[in-house]
């Protein structure tokens, strides 16, 4: 189970930009992401890679959580905005819920939730 001081440090890393960061310090090496209802990426070497194209993709990407996140035994649930702005200027808002299992002070799996018509899919 994670310590509410853990969670708040990962949700800072996100609210500060460090996107990659956050991966490398708190996801365990086989740690496993879905998005919706996709095929999970899996591994953070893989997790960091996927994220560093979503951030070159961008010329800016802002997180806020919303509210706490709630904490039951091992598992964490917050509620996030994220803004994705292009190079021509353009954002984009997505909100989500990110539904997180962890192993002590690591995240083993998260599941994003969200309504992809939100990023114009």
């Amino acid at each position: 189970m994670p310590s509410r001081d853990v969670v708040e440090a990962f949700a800072r890393r996100l609210e500060d930009g460090e996107f990659v960061e956050a991966i490398e310090q708190y996801y365990t090496p086989d740690a496993a992401t879905y998005e919706n209802n996709a095929a999970p990426t899996v591994g953070r070497d893989n997790l960091v890679a996927k994220e560093r194209g979503v951030l070159a993709a961008s010329k800016e990407v802002k997180a806020v959580r919303v509210g706490p996140s709630l904490i039951e035994g091992d598992n964490v649930a917050s509620r996030w905005i994220f803004s994705f702005t292009n190079a021509e200027g353009v954002t984009r808002t997505l909100e989500e819920i990110a539904w997180q299992t962890w192993q002590g002070d690591k995240l083993i799996e998260e599941r994003f939730f969200y309504d992809p018509k939100q990023l114009g899919r």
